[in-house]
């Protein structure tokens, strides 16, 4: 009865003795998997970047995330910028037209045909596409390490491909006259999510320089526009004094920011700038 009570304090005493010999292992290859893990996110985040931000990598359309979850707030890094062109003249700006009764969605630099387009930030070629005659003619569309999309259109020759990597400063096409353009010029969104913010709170085109080192998105409450500029969709029944109430605003603001009177007729659907 002891050597049996004897060997099986031993064997508990073995048991135990492996066990605790096994703990650090168990805990190094837990170590291993992590970094191995780490590098593997990093690697992904590198081929496409703001993987933790947009849901999908497609290289169908400029505005590809309907169902994506909008952060309340998102601080992008404008350090390491370049200016897409050296020209500083604007022909015009973000914001509703009242003539063409749509939306303007980027900054219209005047460029001349075979001036260098460059990429704004480090990213990855998500879009290079051609639509002819219409819309933005032959444009390029980047996704950054820093969570922005830039659009850069009516291009005379992109220099890039699709899912090609590049870095801020580098070549990505030539100015030109293409798509829905009267004159030589480049048409410069800068989007998030598919949500178009104004180029012109981030960069100053005239002084060649970003407005500051960062710039802080935030969600409209009309589940819409962002950052300084917020925007609100028209409806039915809507006035400009309505509007300007309920946005915390005034009607002369809504009218200088939109380029309008107040005789202005509103339609539903219309996006306003309230900000």
């Amino acid at each position: 009865m002891l050597l049996g009570a004897t060997t099986m304090v031993c064997s508990n005493l073995f048991s135990q003795d492996l066990i605790a010999r096994q703990a650090p292992v168990d805990k190094k290859l837990k170590s291993i998997d992590s970094l191995s893990l780490q590098r593997q996110i990093r690697v992904e985040q590198s081929l496409y970047p703001g993987l933790d931000i947009y849901p999908v990598w497609t290289n169908k359309a400029v505005n590809a995330y309907a169902n994506a979850v909008v952060p309340e707030k998102y601080i992008f890094d404008l350090t390491g910028f370049t200016m897409p062109t050296t020209q500083t003249r604007i022909t015009d700006t973000f914001g509703y037209r009242p003539r063409r009764r749509r939306m303007h969605y980027g900054l219209d630099v005047k460029v001349y045909v075979g001036d260098t387009i460059r990429a704004a930030f480090d990213g990855k070629v998500r879009m290079v596409k051609n639509q002819g005659r219409r819309g933005y003619g032959r444009y390029v569309v980047i996704r950054h390490d820093n969570g922005l999309e830039t659009v850069y259109g009516h291009l005379s020759k992109q220099l890039v491909e699709e899912d090609q990597l590049v870095r801020s400063g580098d070549p990505i096409g030539l100015g030109g006259n293409t798509g829905r353009s009267t004159g030589s010029h480049l048409h410069f969104e800068t989007r998030f999510l598919g949500i178009p913010i104004d180029p012109a709170l981030m960069f100053d085109f005239t002084k060649q320089d970003v407005l500051a080192d960062s710039y802080t998105f935030q969600k409209a409450k009309s589940g819409g526009q962002s950052g300084k500029g917020i925007f609100y969709k028209v409806k039915r029944g809507d006035t400009l004094s309505k509007i300007a109430a309920r946005q915390g605003t005034t009607v002369s603001r809504l009218c200088k920011l939109n380029h309008i009177t107040r005789r202005t007729v509103l339609r539903p659907g219309q996006v306003l700038r309230c900000s």
